[in-house]
């Protein structure tokens, strides 16, 4: 069958059965910067998604924690079609009762209980965007006289540049160096912490769960600790809450329920935020929140009224349907399930974001992930030993006990096939 297309399909009409080669097209098309893609999805509703082949799944990924209510929620449906068919764009020289509204209402979920007078938002396009304007806020702090801002060791901020700066992973960040100056990568140890603190650091940043590390919440009173050490010092504590906000973790921000009590200078924002449209953001307090002035920071799309709307639908939705609690009730329950399976060595992580440590028998996880996904379940793989399950916080307990029986099954199989070989 010939691969060459005699002309695209419009979005959206791709039946079932059709038998283009999309992955083709794909290769032929979209730069390499992801691989082949694992399957071609052309649908999804709640916690599934179908292929082009019309196979279902259930997914447990909800694009890297991103779709919070599922696909195609009403909520999100309805406020994108009514702010689109009303105004669509109108760049940052105005503003919209969508942008304001949102822009409140996140400096109340981050920072509740605190004036909102002394806190500003910067709304961006992405998690990357929003960590390169926590970035620049952190220079505007420190200026000459405090050049260094610190990351932890197994971070993750993103894949721009001023981002990958702040991101451990030397395989992200060597094909692309010389990289924005001043960033240095300490260990998640408080004592460490300590000796590399002082008065030539502008910032600290940290994730209170580092994803891409395989899920792993920062040790026990280390955030405590950070905010301590970075108002001694006098520098900024950012918490990047990209993957672990919006009710995921179990509580509106992962901070909240790690340290109670502990204000961050700045959070960052996005994923769960938009519940599938794009958008971050950036929230400060204090001082940082008036660091960056005209002209200093912008953005096309950063504050678009449907974004905006998008992202108000979210928070009302997790509000009114105590999804963050719910997030947290599942979660420990299938936390519990998840560990006592033969071949699960340890179970990480908080509410709907959780890492499952393979042991070695098993095999590598990528091969686990693959096995699930032939069984009908989307997951990934960020660590050779490690599944990242993320998925929709309206989730079901009956989706979530159809996928530990399988992972089950699964690694019980592996582990037999390895002892045989």
């Amino acid at each position: 069958m010939s691969t060459t297309p005699q002309s695209p399909a419009p979005t959206g009409m791709y039946t079932p059965g059709d038998s283009s080669a999309w992955s083709q097209r794909y290769a032929d098309a979209v730069m390499n910067t992801f691989g082949a893609p694992q399957r071609v999805l052309v649908r999804g509703e709640g916690a599934r998604v179908w292929d082009d082949e019309g196979r279902q799944y259930t997914d447990l990924l909800a694009g890297i924690a991103v779709n919070c209510l599922g696909h195609a929620h009403p909520a999100v449906v309805d406020a994108v079609t009514g702010q689109l068919s009303t105004l669509g764009h109108v760049s940052n020289l105005f503003t919209t009762p969508a942008q304001v509204e949102l822009a409140e209402t996140l400096i109340a979920l981050v920072y509740p209980g605190l004036s909102a007078a002394e806190s500003r938002v910067f709304l961006a396009n992405s998690g990357t965007e929003a960590n390169e304007t926590a970035f620049k806020i952190a220079r505007r702090h420190g200026g000459a006289d405090r050049p260094r801002v610190l990351a932890l060791e197994n971070s993750f901020h993103g894949r721009t540049m001023g981002a990958l700066a702040l991101t451990h992973k030397a395989a992200y960040r060597e094909p692309f160096e010389p990289l924005p100056g001043g960033g240095e990568f300490v260990p998640a140890d408080a004592d460490t912490l300590r000796a590399a603190m002082g008065e030539d650091v502008a910032a600290l940043i940290v994730e209170p769960i580092q994803g891409e590390a395989g899920v792993r919440p920062l040790p026990e009173g280390l955030l405590a600790t950070a905010r301590e050490i970075t108002r001694e010092a006098g520098a900024l504590l950012i918490v990047d809450e990209v993957q672990t906000g919006m009710g995921r973790c179990g509580a509106w921000m992962a901070h909240h329920l790690l340290a109670p009590g502990i204000i961050p200078d700045v959070v960052t924002l996005a994923k769960g935020l938009g519940g599938g449209v794009p958008i971050g953001a950036v929230v400060a307090t204090g001082q940082a929140a008036h660091l960056l002035g005209p002209g200093q920071h912008g953005t096309t799309f950063g504050g678009n009224p449907v974004c905006a709307a998008a992202a108000l639908a979210v928070i009302r939705t997790l509000r009114d349907e105590h999804l963050p609690e719910r997030a947290a009730a599942l979660g420990r329950r299938w936390s519990e399930q998840l560990a006592a399976l033969p071949g699960v060595s340890e179970v990480r992580g908080s509410g709907l974001l959780l890492g499952v440590a393979l042991e070695e028998a098993v095999g590598h996880a990528a091969e686990v992930r693959d096995e699930l996904m032939d069984r009908g379940f989307i997951v990934n793989a960020p660590r050779p030993d490690t599944l990242r399950l993320a998925p929709p916080l309206i989730l079901s307990d009956a989706d979530a006990d159809a996928f530990s029986q399988v992972l089950g099954e699964v690694l019980t199989s592996r582990t037999t096939r390895e002892a045989r070989a």
